[in-house]
């Protein structure tokens, strides 16, 4: 779904050349698996005019963003067609009522198999776009997780983040003492080098439809890069 590369600008230099796969479409929505290393929406310098909006725009015009996966996150996102499905979508989203699961591979072996984190996070300004664990300003911030499968370095992990809070993943796995494989923002060097990516992957997507009310699931399996050796 990339577009012809004449149709982009001349100091376009995309990151990432993999294409958008469609999921689903109907007159309201879109339902696509975003690859690593390509922008939910444009950024403000021009080399980060590529992004997903923007690629998309280009064969269905009027598309718009309802929620957002970092740069380096792959997997599966919500793209509303219509005004009136990006209103409804996005109300669905403040009162937390589309669940999200993802799957991390972490460094370390995770004790036990299930359990979650319960930190605040907040901005680091002075770090900015980190944030931060803060008791006193953060907001709250909550992730549920399950231990899928461990090798001898490392554990795959399933995620539900209840809030959706910037960086909340890859913060609370750090603060859980086992950050994400290549994960520039928050992991220690060898932890960064030990994938060529990182290793955070948007697996499912629930939500109601904002014009039927029925209920949508949308899966995309990880990477094989993310399974065990």
């Amino acid at each position: 779904m990339n577009p012809p590369a004449d149709e982009a600008p001349p100091y376009l230099v995309p990151h990432s050349q993999e294409a958008i796969r469609l999921l689903y479409r109907d007159s309201h929505l879109l339902i696509v698996d975003k690859p690593s290393l390509l922008l939910s929406v444009p950024g403000r310098h021009p080399k980060n005019y590529d992004c997903l909006l923007a690629r998309l725009g280009r064969r269905y015009p009027g598309v718009s963003a309802v929620h957002r996966l970092d740069l380096d996150t792959s997997g599966v996102m919500i793209v509303p067609r219509r005004r009136e499905a990006l209103s409804h979508l996005a109300r669905q989203f403040q009162e937390r009522q589309v669940d999200k699961i993802y799957v991390a591979r972490v460094a370390g072996h995770v004790s036990g198999e299930t359990g979650e984190v319960d930190l605040p996070l907040t901005a680091d300004w002075p770090n900015r776009p980190k944030q931060k664990v803060c008791g006193d300003f953060g907001k709250a911030a909550l992730t549920k997780w399950r231990v899928l499968s461990r090798d001898a370095q490392s554990s795959l992990l399933e995620l539900k983040p209840v809030t959706g809070r910037s960086h909340q993943l890859r913060i609370h796995m750090k603060e859980m003492g086992h950050p994400i494989l290549g994960c520039d923002f928050y992991a220690p060097a060898s932890v960064l080098s030990a994938a060529p990516r990182l290793l955070l992957h948007a697996t499912q997507i629930r939500f109601h439809h904002p014009v039927s009310g029925h209920r949508l699931t949308a899966r995309s399996p990880p990477p094989a890069l993310f399974q065990c050796d």
